[in-house]
């Protein structure tokens, strides 16, 4: 047998004058003692025809949510609009200075690419998602900002916010009848009802302080006084002791004078002959192509081997040899125009020297050893081959039915 609840009425006005609320009901609240009752409780009230009602509780309780068949809520179709509005907003911004504000040719690569934008887009749709659901949520959802809610000064709320636990009825619910939601709640097991009366100010009436302009110039002290604070103690409090430790240390820093070497630089290159493991050194490095002997293509002619090849040329070659290697450059005079690949000394070069002048570079031409690994420039070789045959053609280039163009009628 459970021990039998005292009930009663509490008409409750605490910290309120009487004459602050009005006679009209805006709900009837029950209190509980513990969270099984008011478990069981929502899951009556759930079942029951009232439909606006609420339930508060000091902590989440799980499965509150379900016992009270509540709605999936649409937040989070409201979050993903805004990160798709991120996503827009960042290829669109992208877009415009990259690829026609202020075009560069970087690599041969295109003006706007998807790849390398979206580290920019993730970021922007995490910024949107999360600021704009934070801002809806507050306005829109909880229509935000109220600050003359019946529940308010309340000793209902008073309970619940601390050590027990509760059920709201508002009275605009189209079932409400003041006797018999009480005696409902009593039947729940509730150990103290009571009338909860509205203000007799309308709250949608009532104009809140957040758009006063006492309260705008103390947000914009706050920022003001937060920024100076910021700013002193990034630029000066960090860089006196103790708060140097990190940035006054026994070392170099790039681009600085360093006493502890003779010839001052701070900087310094690896030792000379040095190779770095899993890696040989290339031999013929520091010398002119004509010494370039017994170096022969590795990779075999293959339609995989002349892709690659035409994928590296034309990403780290053709922006300044053209993609046909005529030395028609891409770069509209930001840079020398390079000779043509299909000279006579480029026709005799041996694969090996058209390998060594990709690694140690030539007049103009920069090395790209450390750009292009040793067989995607062998590719490349291969790839440079098909591009001085294309636009050289031997007679029995020429399937039979496809000769050269005038050798038909010579062939007659």
């Amino acid at each position: 047998m459970l021990k039998k609840i005292k009930q009663k009425i509490v008409e409750v006005n605490v910290d309120l004058k009487i004459d602050e609320r009005s006679g009209e009901i805006y709900a009837v609240a029950a209190l509980f003692e513990t969270p099984d009752s008011i478990f069981h409780a929502a899951e009556k009230v759930g079942k029951s025809k009232y439909s606006k009602y609420d339930i508060h509780t000091p902590y989440p309780i799980h499965g509150m949510d379900d016992a009270m068949r509540l709605k999936p809520t649409k937040l989070g179709f409201v979050t993903f609009i805004f990160g798709l509005l991120g996503v827009i907003i960042a290829l669109l911004m992208i877009g415009y200075m990259s690829g026609i504000d202020y075009r560069n040719i970087i690599g041969g690569k295109p003006f706007f690419a998807l790849p390398p934008s979206m580290p920019v887009a993730f970021e922007l749709t995490v910024l949107f998602a999360a600021l704009l659901t934070i801002i809806f949520t507050l306005f829109v959802f909880n229509k935000l900002p109220k600050i003359f809610h019946p529940l308010m000064d309340t000793e209902y709320m008073k309970r619940v916010s601390t050590d027990r636990y509760g059920i709201v009825i508002e009275a605009e619910d189209k079932n409400f009848d003041k006797d018999k939601v009480t005696e409902f709640l009593k039947s729940l097991g509730s150990s103290e009802i009571s009338l909860i009366y509205k203000f007799t100010k309308d709250e949608d009436k009532i104009k809140t302080p957040i758009f006063d302009l006492k309260f705008i110039g103390l947000l914009a002290g706050v920022a003001v006084i937060t920024a100076i604070g910021t700013y002193i103690i990034l630029n000066k409090v960090i860089y006196t002791t103790p708060f140097d430790w990190m940035t006054d240390q026994f070392r170099v820093n790039a681009q600085t004078q360093s006493k502890f070497f003779e010839d001052g630089f701070g900087m310094r290159l690896p030792v000379e002959g040095t190779v770095s493991k899993g890696s040989s050194q290339y031999k013929f490095k520091g010398m002119p192509d004509s010494l370039v002997k017994n170096l022969s293509n590795p990779l075999p002619v293959t339609k995989e081997v002349f892709a690659r090849g035409k994928q590296k040329y034309e990403t780290f070659c053709s922006s300044c040899h053209g993609y046909y290697g005529k030395g028609d450059s891409r770069l509209k005079g930001q840079y020398p125009n390079p000779p043509t690949l299909h000279s006579e000394k480029i026709k005799n070069f041996k694969d090996g020297n058209i390998y060594h002048i990709i690694v140690n570079g030539q007049n103009v031409m920069p090395s790209y050893s450390k750009q292009i690994s040793p067989d995607d420039r062998w590719a490349i070789v291969h790839y440079i081959r098909a591009l001085l045959r294309s636009q050289n053609a031997l007679d029995n280039d020429f399937p039979p039915g496809n000769e050269r163009p005038g050798e038909e009628n010579k062939n007659k």
